[in-house]
């Protein structure tokens, strides 16, 4: 049976929300973004969790903590280059890629 795994992109910094608070960080409802993605991402019960972290890195892995494995993307170049900077997680695995 092929596991499920899942990618979270949470690099962005959020610029045009004007605010100094990074993207994923923003509450939603009580909840950083980031927490209502993880909250279904768990839903669906994935075997591996990478979340692409960048703009406050330290901040994201602060909120989500060991639910999550980190993928750094030190330069922000698009999401596909996000998707890739999971690769590495990922390549000796054998099953299905969602990414949120």
């Amino acid at each position: 049976m092929d596991e499920r795994y899942a990618i979270i992109l949470a690099a962005g910094k959020g610029t045009r929300m004007k605010s100094k608070l990074y993207k994923v960080l923003h509450p939603v409802c009580g909840k950083p973004m980031v927490e209502h993605i993880m909250n279904r991402v768990e839903e669906v019960n994935p075997k591996d969790v990478i979340t692409v972290v960048g703009h406050g890195a330290d901040e994201v892995k602060a909120q989500l903590g060991t639910r999550s494995e980190y993928a750094l993307q030190a330069e922000q170049l698009g999401t596909g280059h996000a998707v890739m900077q999971a690769a590495d997680f990922l390549k000796e695995k054998n099953g299905n890629d969602a990414c949120y």
